[in-house]
């Protein structure tokens, strides 16, 4: 390149190596978009792939080193733009090689020999900020790599590249923290160590992640770039999340944040609107993450006092607002029915338990059983809008907003962040904590917001919400389903049990074959597993139902046909004279539907009972071949 004058656009060099680049880039994009990878696109990434491992040999002779590693560092940061990590870790990898002959893993142990195999003319020099970038790049596309084969990090290995990629984001900060023009790197650490672990405590490995949330929130404070105002909403963002660390390690103690009264006296005190909102903002955060505790504790410290009679949901529509103690509390800490209902959401999240099997609180407290009807309560109360007419107010907030329209309060979507997310949460919770009650009543009127949305993401959220009604009867058949709605105002039991039934009975019809008589033992089997069926066959990619849900969903149907379908391939040679004798078709369909939802929502790889299923299928059709 130096040869043809200045590295630069006109270089015969420079625009050959460009164009090439620019060629490889767009294809892969575009195959990246092109969504799911069919045999012939895996051939052409694969080309792709092979390109530009050959552009980088063939041009690392002819170009300066200065101007190769930009490229290098560029490229890497564009593929991992477009979800290329692999590729995007091959580029960054490629770079740090130059400074280390070893694995770059085996350098993350020891301080001094970080600094000195990366930063051999210290980290004021002027390579040092790309350096810095490219250690940090290369972990996070280590971890969405985890992601991408294994996102439940069923394998041990998985959790344990996490945790690796976390030590190494850690020790790149706290060599870079002293350097206060590195204040951006320390940053954007701070974002992907959150990233990470969020993810980790979802999958219930919170005491694993608490040190490097902590570490995260140190570095935040010890930056003073970083200290200023517009900052503050991401510092209590990580302050909520070490609160929640130890919240699910069962040490709420030393969750509590001591620095929320300092806020408050801070944001008091200021006159700039926009200084105010991220003030309020950040004491909000806090203040959710105390309720959280407060509402758990202040009533296991009151176990040997008289205890408040319970209030009968028939009777709570004639009784003003705050009912319960808990309401009472609410109201105390929170201005504002949005507010109240984030601070109920985050008191029942509990990131060990999950949507199926539904089962109540555990009753390791005599109150905690109590506390959370009462939750369910409040946030009922506040859905159906009979809290709104209490306080006297319309809510707006960062996370909830809802609009008062002829009496009746109806979540709405806008520019204002305002999202019906967190009442198809509420929804999910109540199912997850069979509250019965509460499910049906608050799925009257989520289900009638999110009907009359055209986006994707409301329709998806329909789909899963639906599928949670049919699933119901399944895991409790017979149970009675739904006594007492707050928004029929306190009729009798059977014209709200008839009420609250017509919807859920519209949908279960809607997705009833004919030949499926009410009463048969079939019936409720086989309206969940072709529901489930149809979303994944007729509807886009995007509105598909979470895997979550579909994993549970099949299992919930695999538990339910187990035994029978076992006894059908036991019967060996004689498989179709025991499916005819016992009617066991039924069986083998839902078996075949199983199936199908498996191949098509892509979720064999989530959970090792399927290829029980599918072998089961084998099985089974094996015999009645052999029949």
């Amino acid at each position: 390149a130096a040869f043809f004058g200045p590295v630069a656009r006109g270089n015969p060099v420079v625009d050959s190596f460009e164009a090439e680049l620019r060629r490889v880039l767009s294809s892969l994009r575009r195959l990246r978009g092109a969504g799911e990878a069919k045999p012939q696109q895996h051939d052409l990434h694969r080309h792709g792939a092979n390109t530009l491992f050959n552009i980088w040999i063939q041009y690392k002779p002819r170009l300066p080193e200065w101007y190769y590693n930009e490229r290098l560092v560029k490229v890497g940061d564009t593929l991992a733009q477009i979800k290329e990590y692999k590729l995007a870790l091959q580029c960054y990898e490629r770079y740090l090689q130059q400074f280390v002959s070893v694995n770059v893993d085996d350098v993350m142990d020891d301080v001094q020999r970080f600094k000195s195999s990366f930063f051999p003319n210290g980290v004021r020099d002027k390579n040092a900020a790309l350096m810095f970038h490219v250690l940090q790049a290369r972990n996070v596309c280590i971890y969405q790599m985890v992601c991408s084969r294994d996102r439940n990090l069923q394998n041990g290995e998985s959790l344990q590249t996490c945790l690796n990629a976390l030590t190494s984001l850690r020790l790149t900060m706290q060599v870079a923290l002293p350097q206060e023009d590195l204040c951006w790197l320390i940053y954007n650490g701070t974002i992907h160590i959150y990233t990470i672990c969020r993810h980790l405590m979802v999958m219930g490995h919170s005491a694993k992640v608490l040190e490097y949330l902590l570490w995260a929130s140190i570095c935040m404070e010890s930056s003073i770039p970083l200290l200023s105002v517009h900052y503050l909403t991401w510092r209590a963002t990580l302050y909520t999340a070490v609160s929640q660390c130890y919240f699910d390690c069962q040490a709420g103690i030393h969750g509590e944040i001591d620095e929320l009264k300092q806020l408050e006296d801070i944001s008091s005190s200021l006159e700039h609107t926009e200084t105010e909102k991220i003030f309020r903002e950040a004491t909000l955060k806090m203040s959710v993450m105390i309720f959280k505790r407060a509402v758990y504790e202040s009533r296991k410290k009151s176990n040997g006092v008289r205890r408040e009679s319970k209030v009968n949901p028939r009777k709570a529509v004639n009784v003003s607002w705050p009912r319960t103690t808990t309401e009472r509390l609410l109201v105390a800490m929170f201005d504002g029915a949005a507010a109240q209902f984030l601070a109920i959401l985050e008191a029942l999240s509990d990131p060990s338990r999950n949507l199926l099997p539904p089962h109540p609180p555990v009753p390791d407290e005599v109150r905690v059983p109590e506390v959370t009807s009462e939750l369910f309560s409040a946030g009922l109360e506040i859905l159906s809008g009979n809290s709104l007419k209490e306080q006297k107010q319309l809510v707006r907030s960062l996370d909830l907003h809802f609009i008062l329209v002829e009496n009746t309060f109806v979540i709405t979507a806008g520019e204002e962040g305002v999202s019906g997310d967190a009442a198809v949460k509420f929804v999910k919770l109540a199912f997850s904590y069979e509250e019965w009650n509460v499910f049906y009543s608050a799925f009257e009127f989520v289900d009638n917001f999110l009907q009359a949305q055209d986006d994707p993401t409301w329709k998806k959220a329909e789909l899963e919400l639906k599928l949670l009604t049919l699933m119901q009867p399944v895991v409790f058949p017979g149970r009675f389903e739904r006594s007492f709605s707050i928004a029929d105002g306190g009729k009798s039991k059977a014209s709200s049990t008839r009420q609250g039934s017509e919807k859920t009975q519209s949908i279960r019809s809607e997705c009833c074959s004919e030949s499926l008589k009410p009463g048969d033992p079939f019936r409720d089997l086989m309206i969940l597993a072709t529901t489930a069926f149809s979303y994944v066959s007729t509807f886009e990619q995007n509105v598909h139902p979470d895997k979550e849900i579909l994993v549970d969903v099949v299992m919930c149907l695999w538990q339910k046909c187990k035994t029978e379908l076992q006894q059908i391939q036991k019967s060996g040679s004689h498989c179709l004279e025991y499916i005819h004798k016992e009617q066991a078709y039924q069986w083998v369909h839902i078996l075949w539907i199983m199936n199908e939802i498996i191949e098509k929502s892509n979720i064999a790889d989530t959970n090792v009972m399927f290829a029980e299923i599918t072998l089961c299928l084998a099985a089974i059709l094996e015999n009645v071949a052999d029949s």
